[in-house]
């Protein structure tokens, strides 16, 4: 079976991927399927890169979203943060913390519940890898972007974000205020 546009031209071969008309549910698929293609390439690109050491790149995922929290998180939220099952994640905190880069604590707001935060060595593995992969995608973005094309794709990549911590409501139910990134 054949994959139509993987790796060449946007859809029906426009070097700028647009559709002549595109509009309504075609035009945000073509979107969907571009930043999808993108990432794909993009994530084994950096996965190949001789800059993980022992760790592999979701185990950073990881250790990265725990680095930019201010106080320990459950794991919950984190799962709410990373591309992984729920149980998936449950075994990887564990690896982690047998390997010493997290620790658990209990919730202080709720001493039933367990929050996970990094140790120093967590936190200094992370930053030892995050320096090498992050000169790696600005390597990687920048050899295909502009800069005002990185402020569009930041810009854009961020509002979808803030999608994630809409509330996730029924059409019928009142709506709640729409809440902020952590």
């Amino acid at each position: 079976m054949a994959i139509r546009n993987v790796t060449g031209p946007g859809p029906r071969g426009r070097a700028d991927g647009a559709r002549p008309g595109g509009t309504g549910t075609r035009l945000a698929n073509d979107a969907w399927e571009a930043l999808l293609s993108a990432h794909a390439r993009l994530m084994k690109q950096f996965t190949a890169e001789d800059i993980w050491r022992d760790l592999s790149i979701r185990e950073y995922d990881v250790l990265y979203t725990l680095s930019k929290c201010d106080e320990p998180l459950r794991i919950g939220e984190l799962h709410r943060h990373v591309l992984l099952s729920q149980p998936a994640l449950s075994r990887m905190v564990d690896r982690l913390v047998e390997r010493g880069f997290v620790e658990r604590c209990a919730d202080r707001s709720d001493g039933r519940g367990v929050c996970l935060s990094l140790t120093d060595a967590g936190r200094d593995k992370q930053r030892q890898v995050g320096r090498r992969h992050a000169r790696s995608v600005a390597r990687a973005l920048t050899a295909e972007l502009t800069p005002d094309e990185l402020r569009q794709l930041a810009t854009i990549g961020w509002k979808l974000a803030q999608q994630e911590n809409a509330p996730q409501e029924p059409e019928n139910a009142p709506q709640e205020k729409e809440r902020g990134r952590p």
